[in-house]
């Protein structure tokens, strides 16, 4: 219970954070501006922050299509009379939400290049050039279709599989075991997360379908119908934007 308590917690306050704008500047020039343009005395800090906001919303997407591995690894550790060799779940957790800090620091540095290239509206963070949006569209669908994301997703759908093969003891064991399934979970989903910057990065509506579609593709039986079937839409759909 302490274990869902904290993946519940976390969520609630990624999604929290997110919804209230993620602590982006809203001054002149909007959130995007502030965070992707120069011209300022400290540019360390809105770019750190900027990473803080993907971090958040990385969280609060992933953790709830997360928390079968995390649970598994704490009830193996229970079973097991909670021995020091075997690590407390939130060092599982902390290794996962790092391998997300990774793939955060990546995607904020993008949107930077993104908005000081002129690609990306700097006011509501995604792009307006209808063919760089189909091509990004379509380029997700065929990702959904590759053997790659076959195999990251069963990774991500088998965590007793998964925990079996990477298990290690101690702290370090712990922490390399949740940034494996964190790094699987990068590998399934990374393009997807792209396709924020298609409808917008700080838009809600957008967030939780995307978030929507990572559980379903997770969590639900026949998940990789779900891949394929959203692949498929999303290759049509981008196919629509650049014909169109």
């Amino acid at each position: 219970m302490i274990v869902i308590a904290a993946i519940v917690l976390l969520a609630g306050l990624g999604w929290w954070w997110t919804l209230s704008g993620a602590g982006m500047p809203t001054g002149k020039g909007g959130m995007g501006t502030m965070a992707g343009m120069g011209g300022m005395e400290k540019p360390a800090a809105p770019v750190l922050l900027t990473v803080f906001m993907w971090w958040t919303m990385m969280a609060a997407m992933m953790l709830p299509s997360a928390a079968p591995a995390i649970l598994l690894y704490g009830r193996v550790r229970r079973q097991r009379g909670g021995q020091s060799a075997i690590a407390p779940s939130g060092v599982f957790l902390s290794g996962y939400l790092l391998a997300w800090l990774g793939a955060s620091a990546i995607a904020a540095a993008l949107q930077i290049a993104a908005t000081h290239a002129g690609l990306l509206d700097p006011m509501l963070l995604r792009t307006g050039h209808e063919t760089l949006a189909g091509a990004t569209l379509i380029a997700a669908g065929l990702y959904q279709l590759s053997p790659v994301k076959d195999a990251c997703l069963l990774t991500c759908r088998s965590p007793t599989e998964f925990l079996t093969r990477y298990w290690r003891p101690g702290l370090w064991g712990a922490l390399r075991l949740g940034l494996l399934h964190g790094s699987y979970c990068v590998g399934c989903c990374w393009l997807l997360m792209a396709l924020l910057f298609v409808g917008g990065v700080m838009n809600f509506a957008w967030i939780a379908a995307l978030a929507a579609l990572v559980a379903a593709e997770k969590l639900v039986p026949g998940g990789k119908i779900v891949a394929r079937v959203a692949g498929v839409m999303l290759i049509l759909w981008g196919t629509v934007k650049i014909v169109t």
